[in-house]
């Protein structure tokens, strides 16, 4: 168990290691748009922040919620109503969109930290169809056909994300936000009474932590950030649907997660990168897309236990 005496000594800067992969990420996502479609790009970059904020609860609290997609599919369509219904800009769009995620963050969670393992994700699956089927019947939403055509807007009033360029570097930049933000939540003494807590609670309990109050402030942290990942995504795609708060995305980001690499800081990017890529790639297969993710997920479950980051962080004995 990691010792929790430490914790007020811990650095909350980057590894050696860490600096160079954040170093090879942003020459990536500077470069990436010269060779690949921007859309594509902005898509993956919305769920890699919102398979970082998964990461969060499940690599470093030890919280497995099946039930996240209704952060990102809730702040999604307040993103996209306020933005297209009531027209205001798209960083208050947003704001509200991370808003509302919190609120239901605090909500779900207060309910679900009070049971652990099985029965902890039982009730967030069960607190995402609530969701999902209020999102179904809420005229706001539109049913089936979602919320399409949202402008996009002025940034601050001057920006216009009409543009992709400008639309890709807001998203670049979002996306760093919430990715350092993350960093230095794991890298704080916080992060490591969270890591304590996934190692061995009991004993956490017994040095005089409430560890409720840490695991709701993680479970809201963690809904904020996927929210506004939804939120972004909702403005940059231009619309909101029920695909975003479907159960199967709440599975799509735990596959992200496990094939990038559990409890890494760049695994999940990398995970989000491999499963978009897949989707967008190879839909001309249609249904078979599943199978074949099917397939990767086995094979990383027996040749990459780690995840991808995961392996390559064990082999090289750095942090990643």
């Amino acid at each position: 168990m990691t010792d929790i005496s430490k914790a007020s000594t811990v650095s909350s800067s980057f590894a050696p290691s860490e600096r160079i992969a954040l170093a090879a990420m942003i020459i990536f996502f500077a470069l990436a748009p010269l060779v690949i479609y921007p859309f594509f790009l902005m898509n993956a970059i919305c769920f890699a922040l919102f398979a970082c904020a998964f990461n969060l609860l499940i690599g470093y609290v030890g919280l497995l919620s099946f039930g996240h997609a209704m952060f990102l599919g809730v702040a999604g369509y307040v993103s996209a109503h306020t933005a297209k219904v009531w027209g205001v800009t798209p960083e208050i769009a947003v704001l509200l969109s991370v808003a509302a995620s919190t609120t239901l963050g605090v909500i779900v969670g207060s309910l679900a930290i009070r049971r652990q393992g099985i029965y902890f994700a039982m009730i967030t699956l069960a607190l995402s169809q609530m969701v999902y089927f209020f999102c179904v019947q809420a005229p706001f939403t539109h049913g089936e056909d979602g919320i399409q055509s949202v402008p996009r807007g002025k940034l601050f009033g001057f920006i216009d994300l009409s543009n992709e360029t400008a639309c890709y570097i807001v998203v670049v930049l979002v996306f760093l936000a919430g990715f350092l933000l993350i960093h230095r939540t794991i890298s704080s003494p916080f992060g490591e009474i969270l890591k304590a807590i996934r190692e061995n609670e009991q004993r956490a309990i017994s040095l005089g932590y409430k560890t409720d109050r840490y695991k709701l402030m993680a479970f809201v942290l963690s809904a904020s950030l996927a929210g506004l990942a939804g939120g972004m995504k909702a403005i940059m795609a231009q619309n909101a649907s029920l695909t975003d708060v479907h159960w199967s995305m709440s599975g799509e980001v735990v596959l992200m997660t496990l094939v990038g690499g559990l409890g890494t800081v760049f695994g999940p990017v990398v995970g989000a990168f491999v499963i978009v890529a897949m989707q967008n790639y190879l839909s001309p297969y249609g249904s078979w897309v599943t199978v074949i993710q099917g397939a990767v997920f086995v094979a990383c479950v027996l040749v990459f236990r780690r995840g991808i980051v995961g392996e390559i962080s064990h082999l090289l004995g750095k942090p990643l």
